[in-house]
């Protein structure tokens, strides 16, 4: 008999359709994600589970599902999954690292461009009706600040850091990094994140959340930062003190923030970051690209036919698992 696999949304790319050959694969079709109850619902009996970083794999939902025998997470990081206990549990987790570097930095560089240059203010400005021949243009209609040959601070120097400080240097920015080890990359300036900090015209986060980064930024570090600097998040939310940010924003400290990732997603209405015209949001789509959401869910596929075909995960976070 073959072992059931829960998807818990409806994925692009070509491997999803080869992984049916594998399991008794049962797709969660309706619209909008899973709640917590429905997860646990849809897993009962299942032996692995195909999964979004919107989905929480906790322990409550473990011991809920005995036989569960793997996790495969269309995501790179995976603070929604509690991975001691699966690995505790001898259970393998997927991920898809890699894929999503180039897209994640194009979006870090388009926010940090967006903020920097007010492109969203001066959309709806026109869009309003607002651009009248009484204001049609003066020397300081919606100036803002100059990326190229500006100071930026890349907080994490992983590969979608480093895809940024690449892109950053084809505007001739100064780069800076903050890492938590050390790491040599040409055209990157090593610095401790206060230096940082004090120094950058514009801050973009590259780090994962875990225990050692929720509340990195916070209002001590925020208060640190460059009068008049741009910070850009494409990392994960809660790296990020959201009501310090707004705060400084608010209070004309900082210039701008560009902010792709919240603490709470999705973000409520009555967050302080919504209501300030100098904020670019976007709703957690770092990776969204049509090529390369399709290349996530096929490494999440073939981390998923791995599992059930006996054989080590291609893209495992936990290899430990495995033992050896």
């Amino acid at each position: 008999m073959p072992k059931k696999v829960l998807v818990t949304h409806q994925l692009p790319g070509e491997r999803i359709r080869e992984l049916s050959r594998y399991c008794e694969m049962n797709v969660w079709m309706d619209t909008g994600l899973l709640s917590a109850e429905a997860l646990r619902e849809e897993l009962a009996g299942c032996h692995g589970l195909l999964c979004l970083l919107t989905d929480r794999v906790d322990r409550e939902l473990l011991d809920a599902v005995p036989t569960l025998e793997f996790v495969s997470s269309m995501s790179v990081g995976v603070d929604h999954v509690d991975v001691d206990a699966l690995t505790a549990r001898g259970i393998a987790l997927g991920h898809t690292p890699g894929v999503l570097v180039d897209t994640t930095a194009d979006t870090a560089m388009a926010l940090m461009l967006a903020a920097a240059r007010r492109v969203v203010e001066a959309d709806h400005f026109v869009r309003m009706g607002n651009w009248t021949p009484q204001n049609a243009w003066a020397p300081d209609f919606f100036t803002g600040k100059d990326v190229s040959g500006a100071t930026l601070g890349i907080i994490g120097l992983g590969d979608i850091g480093q895809a940024v400080a690449r892109r950053a240097a084809g505007f001739g920015m100064e780069v800076l990094a903050w890492n938590r080890s050390p790491r040599e990359v040409a055209g990157v300036t090593m610095v401790t994140l206060e230096e940082l900090l004090a120094r950058s015209d514009f801050v973009s986060v590259h780090v994962a959340l875990n225990d050692g980064t929720r509340g990195l930024l916070d209002k001590k570090r925020i208060a640190l930062m460059k009068a008049d600097s741009v910070l850009v998040n494409t990392a994960r939310g809660g790296i990020v003190d959201e009501a310090a940010l707004a705060a400084a924003l608010s209070s004309g400290r900082l210039a701008a923030a560009g902010i792709d990732v919240f603490e709470r997603e999705p973000v409520a209405m009555d967050n302080p970051l919504l209501a300030l015209p100098n904020v670019v949001v976007a709703p957690h789509i770092g990776s969204a690209s049509i090529r390369t959401r399709a290349r996530m869910a096929d490494v999440a596929a073939d981390n998923a036919i791995a599992a059930l075909t006996g054989e080590r995960m291609p893209c495992c976070f936990n290899p430990e698992v495995y033992g050896g």
